[in-house]
């Protein structure tokens, strides 16, 4: 999914509720139905309350079209609504794009080209304001104005996208997003068919704003939204808290259920030793930060029915800056790759049952994985099996780069820093002059973006917005999501090879008519950006959440992970 500042960590004798990895390959069309008696009974008798979070930092800016983490795109479930969004179930269900703010599924015309919308009346947002079709075109210029992190990524290809990605400022998406207000109807105009624009139009980025809202960041204030729940005030230093919507009414149980809780607080600057204190004494209800590891035998013993580990599509990895020393050298960047023991890091984040090593971009189970790794010993097998310092120290000989300093960026929790720690003593015994500077979590993500902070190497991880291939190839490593002195530059790496972002773009066309041949060549894509290793990939993890005795009703949507909304405190 999104970046991800949720760590996970080992927890001894745990019970492990699997989650399979499902995929729609295909937008599906709507469910329904009617919740049961016994459903309504029990949304009766559980609703209100308070539920509490916890977490060592914030998120940073509280814009949705903006922020891109894991912490606040649960919480945004709640609050904001797209066109369409992301089933709030469990397992395959999850995956599934349903009607949010539209009331069905667009119709398509123009080969895929044009996509119709009907939109839903009598909704309005937190303040009290109509949604109309004025507010759905705002919010796509808006998308651009802003300079979303997905802006080029995801909807570039938009009518007039091309001009808003040049001069944001002046985003008008003119013949690209067209309004019927005696219809109440939008109608997007690609350039192209896009097999993945429902999706694209699902995911946070794409949310529903105010016509009025400001085109900037708006930071700590958060803006309208027409969801069942609204932020009521947000400081990063201390809490975020979320109140019900006096103006929501429930349009659709699968896109925007009504919640439990009446309140939602998430409290920051706890320490990690604090979190699973609280957690422990009910005092909390649910951590979002990993346990510290004096802590993992108690809570996978006293506390293992409050316990949930969920296998995940994801993975962390360690980009390296391709525009500059040492990494600008391709040599110096396949070393760190060959050299790095990734049994020693999974050990670090707690062992077989959390994490599994890896060294390619895609993920296993993922569309477009086939097994592969070069930086290992015995590379035939496709599997990693060990490092190989002897070759990491001939590449390291020939690239030239021995005794170039070497900054690794990494968050400030405590697993963050001992997978930096772990690359900094790799790249010391390469030969490298390397040290460790770890920085808040509020503000990391978007610091080792921007390129005028001249990060070499940082600690990070990179969770699935949706399950396809160009998810994490494209997104991460393709030439439309690097930009240059902005805090939205999520190839973090810098990495743009022409000829293989041409090969992006293809498997992009492929998949709209052939999903099986465009799964081929995202293979070959995936070998390709891994062997040019821009950036050394790690392990991938499994997801933790520790809760409350209290809370109720857990449930794990493998789109947006914990439902917050839908679980309830006794």
């Amino acid at each position: 999914m999104k970046r991800a500042q949720w760590l996970g960590v080992a927890v001894v004798a745990i019970i492990v509720v699997a989650a399979g990895a499902y995929f729609m390959r295909k937008p599906p069309e709507p469910g329904g139905g009617t919740p049961a008696p016994q459903e309504a009974a029990k949304a009766v008798e559980h609703r209100g309350g308070t539920m509490r979070l916890v977490a060592v930092g914030a998120g940073g800016t509280i814009d949705p079209q903006i922020n891109y983490t894991l912490q606040y795109w649960q919480l945004y479930q709640g609050l904001y609504d797209g066109l369409l969004n992301f089933k709030k179930g469990v397992g395959e269900e999850g995956f599934k794009v349903v009607p949010d703010l539209a009331e069905d599924m667009p119709q398509v015309a123009d080969d895929g080209k044009t996509l119709i919308f009907k939109i839903r009346k009598g909704i309005k947002f937190s303040n009290g304001q109509d949604l109309t079709t004025k507010d759905v075109v705002a919010s796509f210029q808006r998308i651009f104005k802003v300079s979303s992190p997905t802006a080029g990524g995801f909807y570039s290809g938009i009518v007039g996208a091309d001009k808003c990605l040049a001069e944001p400022a002046s985003c008008t998406l003119e013949g690209g997003v067209v309004a019927d207000e005696a219809a109440n109807t939008v109608t997007l105009h690609l350039t192209q068919p896009d097999a993945e624009i429902y999706y694209k139009l699902a995911v946070p980025h794409a949310v529903i704003l105010p016509a009025d809202s400001p085109a900037k960041d708006v930071g700590t204030t958060a803006l309208p939204g027409t969801g069942a729940y609204m932020v009521e005030s947000y400081d990063p230093n201390k809490q975020l808290k979320i109140v019900r919507n006096p103006h929501f009414k429930e349009w659709s149980k699968d896109a925007q259920p009504d919640g439990y809780p009446d309140v939602v607080v998430m409290d920051f600057g706890l320490t990690d030793e604090a979190e699973v204190t609280a957690v422990a004494n009910d005092q909390a209800d649910w951590a979002f930060d990993p346990p510290p590891a004096d802590r993992l035998a108690e809570i996978g013993t006293k506390y293992k029915d409050q316990v949930h580990v969920t296998p995940l599509t994801a993975m962390w990895y360690a980009p390296m800056n391709v525009n500059i020393p040492p990494f600008n050298n391709e040599k110096a960047r396949q070393a760190v790759s060959y050299a790095i023991d990734r049994a020693a890091l999974v050990k670090l984040f707690g062992g077989d049952v959390l994490a599994s090593p890896v060294c390619q971009i895609l993920p296993p189970g993922f569309p477009g994985h086939v097994d592969y790794c070069p930086f290992t010993k015995n590379p035939e097998a496709n599997k990693w099996s060990a490092p190989d310092m002897d070759k990491a120290k001939a590449l390291m000989q020939e690239s030239g780069q021995i005794g170039q300093p070497v900054t690794v960026i990494s968050e400030d929790s405590a697993v963050s820093k001992s997978v930096g720690t772990y690359l900094q003593s790799v790249l010391n015994e390469l030969g490298f002059k390397a040290e460790l500077k770890p920085i808040s979590s509020n503000i990391q993500f978007t610091y080792i973006q921007n390129t005028n902070n001249k990060v070499q190497i940082s600690v990070t991880q990179w969770y699935q917005d949706y399950p396809a291939a160009s998810d994490f190839l494209n997104i991460l490593f393709g030439c439309d999501s690097f930009h240059e002195g902005s805090d939205s530059s999520v190839n973090i790496a810098g990495f743009c090879d022409k000829e293989i972002d041409a090969k992006m773009k293809e498997a992009m066309k492929v998949a709209v008519t052939d999903p099986k041949k465009a799964d081929e060549m995202w293979a070959g894509i995936d070998r390709a950006v891994t062997d040019k290793a821009a950036a050394a990939i790690l392990f991938t993890p499994k997801h933790v959440d520790f809760v409350s005795k209290r809370l109720g009703n857990f449930q794990f949507n493998p789109q947006f992970y914990f439902m917050v909304y839908q679980a309830w405190v006794q």
